[in-house]
């Protein structure tokens, strides 16, 4: 039995806790699932909308809408459409400044009666400033006043008492997305988008191409063909990838050694040159190539480092596992 403390102490036993949980969960799922069935004109009315003006998208709601106005905007500004949140209390008190000629205002409220967004909407009608709506009532002074309005309805929210944001900022924030979805699409928001507008954290990293981590000219480890293997290792020390690339007389890439290759030829290792050692048919990768694929190859073939070559198949650079590891990889 799990004992909860709270204003009057209750004994609720944890089949009955995960069946609340199950229950509320089903509710919002279904909520969310009946909207979708409904999705039409309005919902390409707004991608247009958001996808059209010159300016910036402003996200505004108070309490819990408030709280998904922010994640929205968010949203937004990632796949590359300026958005920022307005608090609509602010707004009132100098803010609206910060709204301007060719923005277009997404307003966010259960109700749609929210007396916060009264000077709000005021300003943005004065200015003919667009209006998206994304509202429970579509019979409220929001969803009546927007140029656009997503209605989803008055749901009933999962709490006990049937009163706390939960059902409904649920279906707003899924909304939010939806919208978000179909501007990036509208937009060919593609993964290079992506990586310039999320180059830290996990993200940015996952993105990383080959040709963001490579070493290339002065970095290389290169050493002439002809060499002999006791210049080449202090070559290779001095560069620290544990390999040397070879040239061959041309100047041209004949392939990698190892610190593997020395190990298996450790007898006559001084007496041979570079030539003798190299491994003709190294593993060469794209430099478009994601960097995370980079590092997949290495870990399947185990080696430590790729030959990077473009698509004349002219050795461009090189890779080594460290480089994927130290970007978060």
């Amino acid at each position: 039995m799990i004992r909860i403390d709270c204003s009057v102490n209750l004994t609720i036993a944890p089949a009955e806790l995960v069946q609340i949980g199950r229950s509320a969960l089903r509710i919002e799922a279904a909520a969310i699932a009946d909207f979708a069935e409904f999705l039409g004109e309005q919902f390409v009315k707004g991608v247009e909308l958001l996808t059209q003006p010159s300016g910036r998208i402003i996200v505004t709601g108070i309490g819990k809408s408030g709280h998904v106005a922010r994640k929205i905007a968010s949203t937004l500004s990632s796949i590359g459409r300026p958005a920022l949140y307005i608090h609509p209390s602010e707004a009132s008190h100098g803010d609206l400044g910060m709204i301007g000629e060719g923005d277009v205002l997404m307003a966010l409220s259960n109700s749609g009666e929210t007396a916060e967004l009264g000077d709000i909407i005021g300003y943005c009608e004065s200015r003919a400033i667009s209006i998206l709506a994304i509202v429970g009532n579509g019979n409220s002074t929001l969803a009546q006043r927007a140029r656009v309005a997503l209605v989803y309805g008055m749901v009933k929210e999962v709490c006990a008492n049937g009163l706390a944001p939960t059902t409904s900022t649920t279906l707003a924030m899924a909304i939010g997305d939806a919208l978000a979805v179909g501007v990036m699409t509208v937009l060919g928001t593609t993964s290079e988008s992506f990586r310039l507008y999320h180059p830290g954290g996990r993200l940015g990293a996952s993105l990383l191409k080959v040709q963001d981590l490579m070493h290339c000219g002065d970095r290389l480890p290169l050493v002439r063909h002809d060499m002999f293997m006791k210049d080449v290792v202090v070559i290779m020390s001095a560069k620290g990838f544990g390999v040397a690339v070879v040239q061959d007389e041309d100047g041209r890439i004949a392939g990698l050694i190892t610190d593997g290759d020395m190990r298996r030829h450790v007898e006559v290792l001084w007496d041979s040159r570079a030539k003798d050692l190299v491994s003709a048919r190294p593993i060469t990768v794209s430099p478009s190539l994601l960097a995370s694929r980079a590092l997949e190859i290495m870990t399947e073939r185990g080696v430590t480092s790729l030959l990077v070559a473009d698509e004349a198949n002219n050795e461009t650079g090189l890779i080594h596992i460290h480089d994927c590891l130290r970007a978060g990889l």
